[in-house]
């Protein structure tokens, strides 16, 4: 069913909600990363330029206690953004409250206003209350009456019932902003009608974190690739030595299960075929290349080699889909970051869509430079995996149908 966009409503003369997802990396009080603030642009701009008026919502990090609320002020955040929009932001330091509501009403057409950090309601008094990450109906109602209408813009929050998009969504009429319609159309695409052949390719320290996407995947893809640590459960499912690399031993029976599914569903499952092993989880190590049938004892395994990024790109060849989610080794460590990048180059030369479900795998396009070789590179990683599954979002579902 297709979701409203922020293009169906009428925003001229009207207090237009917006939750954008602003919850960027921080280092004493600098921006270090500003993707998501850039993603957001488009939908902000649209609002502006159709003489909305802009109220924006956030949350960054966990709040836990008062003393959290220092680091946790969107403050900074506002003035990038008035950088990159090149129009001023009012921020008012209060999530409710006389300030905030004056701010909303003598907002004129084409102004933007953002307020303090959503997570701030999850903690009164060094208490956690949690009235916006546990939807509190009277927070969600009171944020509903700031404005007239309500664009959820925020993926990374989708999976999430909160007060700042499912509680608001509850008490007005709710489109979604061109990045969600973005996600929608090609995350929720893999899931309800990928173009064949669809490839996927998945990686991260655990097989855990991955189950529901396998499982879902092994009813849509034709070739599933497994890298990163995971790949040493299934390696030992397999009953090869894994050395000291890191094994969910209580996974050990599930990575067999998994491989006798996909050989039941005709999908290929391939596996490394060479790994790059260490004496010690650093960078500045004893390290080498050997097959999967080699590993020694007391060597660990941070990537895979060479052989295997050969494997996995000659399997890419005739993909019309691709989604890619988790690195292939320590991919923050120089040593063990060769096969994230044969892979991302790999991809990145395909003639397909091709779309990266968040997180490390994202963060490694965009370091490489390959993030415009992208059809999409989702803002959400905990979000895109959900969404893999098959899971039904609470933020998305709250978006009004057309």
């Amino acid at each position: 069913m297709a979701k409203k966009t922020v293009t169906d409503i009428e925003v001229r003369g009207k207090k237009v909600l917006m939750r954008v997802d602003f919850n960027v990396p921080i280092k004493e009080g600098i921006i270090t990363d500003d993707t998501r603030i850039k993603a957001a642009l488009p939908t902000i701009k649209h609002v502006i330029d159709n003489g909305g008026k802009a109220i924006l919502l956030s949350h960054l990090g966990r709040v836990k206690v008062d003393a959290d609320k220092v680091k946790g002020t969107l403050a900074p955040i506002a003035k990038r953004l008035e950088e990159l929009i090149g129009k001023n932001v009012k921020f008012v330091a209060n999530t409710r409250g006389e300030e905030v509501e004056k701010a909303a009403s003598s907002l004129k057409d084409g102004e933007i206003m953002m307020i303090e950090n959503t997570r701030f309601e999850d903690v009164l008094n060094n208490e956690v209350v949690k009235k916006e990450s546990k939807n509190q109906k009277e927070l969600g109602e009171y944020w509903a009456s700031l404005g007239d209408v309500f664009v959820n813009d925020a993926f990374g929050t989708a999976h999430r019932a909160h007060a700042s998009n499912v509680g608001i969504a509850s008490n007005l009429e709710t489109v979604a902003g061109f990045l969600m319609e973005k996600e929608i159309k090609f995350i929720g695409g893999v899931v309800d009608a990928p173009e064949k052949p669809l490839v996927a390719i998945l990686g991260g320290a655990k097989v855990s974190d991955k189950i529901g996407v396998i499982e879902s995947l092994l009813d849509k893809a034709d070739k599933i690739m497994i890298g990163g640590a995971m790949m040493f459960t299934f390696f030992k499912a397999q009953g090869k030595n894994t050395g000291t690399s890191l094994v969910e031993e209580d996974k050990v029976e599930l990575a067999k299960e998994l491989m006798g599914k996909a050989k039941s569903k005709g999908v290929e499952l391939l596996l490394p075929v060479d790994t790059v092993v260490a004496k010690e989880f650093k960078n500045d190590t004893e390290f080498k290349t050997v097959s999967v049938d080699n590993i020694e004892e007391g060597w660990m395994g941070l990537d895979v080699g060479a052989k295997t990024v050969e494997v996995f790109s000659k399997a890419l060849d005739g993909a019309k889909t691709v989604v890619w989610n988790g690195p292939m080794g320590v991919f923050e460590m120089e040593n063990y970051a060769k096969g994230t990048i044969g892979v991302c180059e790999a991809i990145a030369g395909l003639d397909a869509i091709t779309i990266i479900g968040g997180g490390d795998s994202a963060a490694a396009a965009e370091q490489l430079g390959y993030a415009d070789k992208f059809t999409h590179i989702s803002t959400g990683g905990g979000a895109s995996l959900e969404y893999l599954e098959g899971k039904e979002l609470p933020g998305i579902a709250a978006i009004a149908n057309k």
